[in-house]
């Protein structure tokens, strides 16, 4: 079945997603592990909520986070993380530019991608997040947030979720088309990529992790304005039909047998001797 259809201008014009024929990272001289990617935008007030949670964390051999131009103290905060590498650009770019470069920057041979914003976080939340495409039940994993919308909490996808795991060699042929993208369009881009790679896909719950929404930073209507530029962003990779049906080949693409055998394990632990 031909989907071009449900694509927006913006994907049809950004047409060289990562290529099906590329190697695998470890053959091209990346390092073993996993490299952290954290992109911010005026989040002095919160991002120590991540930074004390993944610096120094053992499973993750480095940590970037790229300062998105920011005009807070943000860029003040991180240097006080001497072990971080730290990117900056000005202007702001938007996240989807943010991502890119740390993309491109990455030196390890798995990429996990963090929101500054989150709160709740714990260092059991990331080896969670890690473990299933580090123990190969899965090429990627995706957050599910206690305050993800309703919708996506009972459908057991948050399809635009900013915290996931990939191999870099699935997203580093992307870099140069996410920095034309809309400013919050790439997790929907990344999304094209995993379901054209045929990608088993782990969903991992994080019932106490919520992300700050924008009205909580930036005031109700400031923030309102906000979240509908990017709705609109990703309608401009994607149509709404294109939404839908990214959805439910997602959807498809979930490792089942992953959660059978994380049930299983936990009935394990629990079984009376």
């Amino acid at each position: 079945m031909n989907f071009d259809g449900s694509r927006g201008g913006a994907f049809r014009s950004f047409t060289d997603l990562a290529s099906s024929d590329a190697e695998p990272a470890e053959s091209q001289g990346d390092l073993r592990g996993v490299s952290c990617i954290v992109c911010a935008y005026n989040e002095a007030d919160r991002i120590r909520n991540i930074l004390d949670v993944i610096v120094g964390h053992p499973a993750l051999t480095e940590v970037i986070v790229v300062n998105d131009g920011s005009t807070d103290a943000t860029e003040a905060l991180l240097k006080t993380y001497p072990s971080i590498r730290l990117l900056s650009h000005t202007p702001n770019r938007g996240k989807t530019f943010a991502l890119s470069r740390g993309i491109a920057a990455a030196r390890c041979e798995y990429l996990m991608l963090l929101d500054a914003d989150l709160a709740g976080v714990t260092p059991a939340d990331i080896d969670a997040l890690a473990a299933p495409v580090m123990r190969g039940e899965a090429e990627v994993s995706i957050s599910l947030r206690s305050n993800s919308l309703w919708v996506y909490r009972q459908i057991g996808l948050d399809f635009v979720s900013g915290e996931r795991v990939a191999p870099k060699w699935l997203l580093k042929g992307a870099v140069e088309a996410m920095q034309r993208l809309p400013r919050w369009g790439g997790e929907v881009y990344m999304n094209e990529i995993f379901i054209r790679q045929a990608c088993r896909l782990a969903v991992v719950r994080w019932p106490r992790v919520i992300n700050v929404r924008k009205y909580a930073k930036v005031g109700a209507w400031r923030g309102a304005l906000a979240e509908a530029k990017m709705i609109a962003d990703a309608m401009r990779v994607l149509t709404p039909l294109g939404l839908i049906r990214q959805n439910l080949s997602l959807l498809r693409q979930i490792n089942r047998r992953s959660w059978r055998a994380r049930v299983k394990g936990l009935l394990a632990e629990w079984a009376p001797f």
